[in-house]
């Protein structure tokens, strides 16, 4: 699951409904609506030197845009402070923001919370889901998840897509609120359905994992199509996975790779090793050792245990890469530190075998052992084929080890 957005669409609101509008403010609000912001200052600068708060707000978005005039956050701060102490719920909501962001001001989360406190108390929604932000990450304010859920609910009670989605992810988690997946379900959906992203990618998921509703692979593939072609990286990485394995779609190699190639470009380290695995096997692209090397990489550098156990196969075999021992050594040691049971087997044949290592019993032993306990068949042969060099006394070190390696989390074995 993604974690909850901490941004802020900062998008202009002209609010007409019962607001009398001069008729120099209205010429300014046309001009504005043509992208001439040149005329559009013109008009409102005077307003709002006379204390207009309209047209104070509307400067302030025109300064941090940088619309018609070089951005100027500081400019912005003026103006939006100006018009939020009239009380004009937009300009309080993005002074909080600037605030919170340092944007023409020192970063000041009390600051922060002050203004959105005051647009949210009179009902501004996006003032209420940053103000859920504030509470559920302790920014100017004691961390407080029931707050957070009680600010997000307002928001998402008025149609705001972002707090619709925060509201879900803390109903999928059982933060504020009792973890409940349907709820999760809803508010994912509501967020879905008016083109949120996260939402759309999450509740592809939850009909994936059957979370909430009944699984359903094709629903999940319909989500998370309508996130890919956003340019929503897990998306487009499970979207591959449904491609690849035929679940909920024709089983189609070719788009997998598409949407596998797409993620990986943004840097999704399960898309890199997914798309490594393709080219490695030759899987809707043409057979290509060196490529799926360089994915493999890429994805292992970023800390993906598979794909640094894939890598470590392609230096021991020599395939797309010089045959380098040592440097299978490295990255199955990378993969054996966060659990993986073949990376464990591995370990244990090199110190068998004396590759890239100094053969060491004790030591394949140990690895074996480990790979062993976690199922694998392969650990059990390597571990009892050490056995018949080692004595006893060599046998129980190995043990002692295992049992250390284990309570250390596989680290620094």
């Amino acid at each position: 699951m993604k974690p909850i957005l901490t941004t802020l669409c900062l998008t202009m609101l002209l609010v007409s409904s019962g607001v009398c509008w001069s008729a120099d403010f209205q010429k300014g609000v046309d001009a504005y609506h043509k992208g001439d912001y040149a005329t559009a200052i013109k008009q409102w600068a005077p307003l709002a030197e006379q204390g207009y708060g309209y047209a104070q707000a509307m400067l302030g978005s025109i300064y941090y845009e940088g619309e018609g005039v070089p951005q100027d956050y500081q400019a912005a701060v003026k103006w939006y402070t100006l018009a939020a102490e009239q009380g004009h719920l937009h300009a309080q909501t993005l002074l909080g923001w600037m605030y919170s962001e340092g944007e023409g001001v020192p970063q000041d989360y009390q600051a922060a919370v002050k203004w959105y406190t005051l647009a949210a108390e009179q009902g501004h929604a996006d003032a209420q889901a940053m103000l859920g932000v504030m509470y559920l990450e302790g920014g100017g304010v004691p961390q407080d998840h029931l707050a957070a859920a009680k600010w997000y609910t307002l928001a998402a009670e008025q149609g705001h897509a972002g707090a619709q989605y925060n509201l879900g992810v803390m109903y999928g988690s059982g933060e504020g609120v009792p973890q409940d997946y349907q709820a999760a379900v809803k508010w994912y959906t509501l967020a879905a359905e008016q083109g949120y992203t996260d939402g759309q990618y999450n509740l592809g998921w939850m009909y994936r994992k059957g979370q909430g509703v009944l699984q359903d692979d094709k629903t999940a593939v319909k989500w998370y199509t309508l996130a890919a072609e956003q340019g929503d990286a897990n998306a487009q990485a499970s979207l591959g996975v449904m491609y690849d394995s035929g679940r909920g779609v024709s089983q189609d190699y070719e788009i997998a790779v598409k949407w596998y190639t797409l993620a990986a470009e943004q840097g999704d380290p399960t898309a890199q090793r997914n798309l490594g695995l393709m080219y490695l096997e030759g899987r809707g692209v043409p057979q290509d050792y060196q490529t799926a090397v360089k994915w493999y990489t890429l994805a292992a550098e970023q800390g993906n245990a598979g794909a640094q156990y894939n890598l470590g196969l392609m230096y021991l075999e020599g395939r797309g890469v010089p045959q380098d021992y040592q440097t299978a050594v490295k990255w199955y040691t990378l993969a054996a530190e966060q659990g993986n049971a073949g990376a464990h087997h591995n370990l244990g044949l090199m110190y068998l075998e004396g590759r890239g290592v100094l053969k060491d019993h004790v030591y394949a032993h140990m690895w074996g052992n480990i790979a062993a306990m976690n199922g694998d068949v392969l650990g059990e042969k390597v571990r009892d084929g050490s056995e018949k060099e080692m004595t006893p006394q060599q046998i129980a070190e190995a043990q002692k080890l295992a049992r250390e390696c284990v309570k250390k989390n596989y680290k620094g074995c």
